[in-house]
């Protein structure tokens, strides 16, 4: 394993979560490339992506260090490609009767699923840019999201940990989530010329 990859893990295992940011940017290329060529979708890869670093960050305790971490995040990224895969359902069929229209096959009017560099620059801007906004959460919102997310804890867990009702939970996380679509939903807005 690479020697600052283990110095930033062993950082984070000790409780220092701002130490997996490098990490998460040493691989994410790496694993986005593995779990697209597996599934063969931009955004699901994307998906997918997010959420083996997330997992990987809540079971960081678990990951044996004298190890190879590459080969544990890939499998991480691995699982949960194969699990997306096998809950897809099928949207067509090989043996169905290919229609034309215009002189052109239902199939050649795919959209390839191979994303351009912009393509997966601006994904990666993308994800810096939530982990940015979850940073600047009111804190009883971003800790929420964190539990929740970052962690797995279902909601009556969180509720126990705050000694709050589930409601308020749910509530806060609510507002969370739009807090956060908005901000999404501005980020992709096009630059306005004067």
């Amino acid at each position: 394993m690479n020697a600052q990859v283990k110095e930033w893990i062993s950082k984070v295992k000790k409780g220092c979560p701002s130490s997996y940011k490098p990490v998460v940017l040493f691989y994410q290329d790496k694993i986005y490339r593995h779990c697209f060529h597996m599934i063969r979708n931009v955004h699901e890869a994307e998906d997918i992506t997010q959420e083996t670093f997330l997992r990987a960050y809540i079971h960081i305790h678990t990951f044996d260090e004298q190890k190879k971490f590459s080969t544990w995040l890939f499998r991480i990224a691995s699982n949960l490609t194969i699990d997306r895969i096998r809950k897809r359902k099928p949207d067509f069929y090989l043996d169905a009767e290919v229609k034309e229209y215009g002189g052109l096959t239902m199939y050649s009017q795919i959209a390839s699923p191979i994303s351009s560099p912009g393509d997966a620059a601006e994904s990666r801007d993308l994800v810096r840019f939530l982990y940015e906004e979850i940073e600047k959460l009111p804190s009883i919102y971003k800790e929420v999201v964190i539990l929740r997310f970052f962690h797995g804890l279902a909601l009556q867990e969180i509720s126990e940990i705050f000694e709050l009702p589930p409601g308020t939970v749910k509530v806060r996380l609510f507002r969370a989530r739009n807090t956060l679509k908005e901000r999404i939903s501005q980020y992709n807005e096009p630059v306005k010329q004067k």
